[in-house]
């Protein structure tokens, strides 16, 4: 993924704005969200994401960014014991590490340990 309105923004005040609505218009399945679950089995199809910068660094070559996600999980057929189909949805939150080439602007995005972060 490329995150080149974030690498534009660094080091201005619009900088967590830009990034939050950068990351929010990807495609979910961009991001190590299925990974980061902890209440359902699957990242819903119809999640939108919300992004909270967390801590901001920078080095010579690459922008670091951990910032909190939040989005919806399902656990598919547990809502109703009498209908198999029903997809119930709940909030899930994990935080993720970007990791910014400050020339590219090509992005690497791993999951943090929420125990650890």
């Amino acid at each position: 993924m490329v995150l080149s309105n974030s690498v534009a923004a660094w080091g201005t005040p619009a900088f967590a704005v830009t990034f939050a609505a950068e990351v929010q218009a990807l495609d979910p399945s961009q991001l190590p969200l299925q990974a980061g679950l902890a209440h359902s089995s699957h990242v819903s199809a119809e999640t939108t994401l919300t992004v909270l910068v967390m801590e901001t660094a920078a080095t010579a070559t690459q922008l670091q960014v951990k910032a909190g996600i939040f989005y919806s999980g399902v656990i598919a057929g547990s809502c109703c014991s009498d209908d198999p189909t029903p997809v119930c949805e709940q909030p899930e939150y994990c935080t993720l590490r970007f990791e910014i080439d400050r020339e590219t602007a090509i992005a690497r995005v791993m999951l943090v340990d929420n125990d650890n972060a």
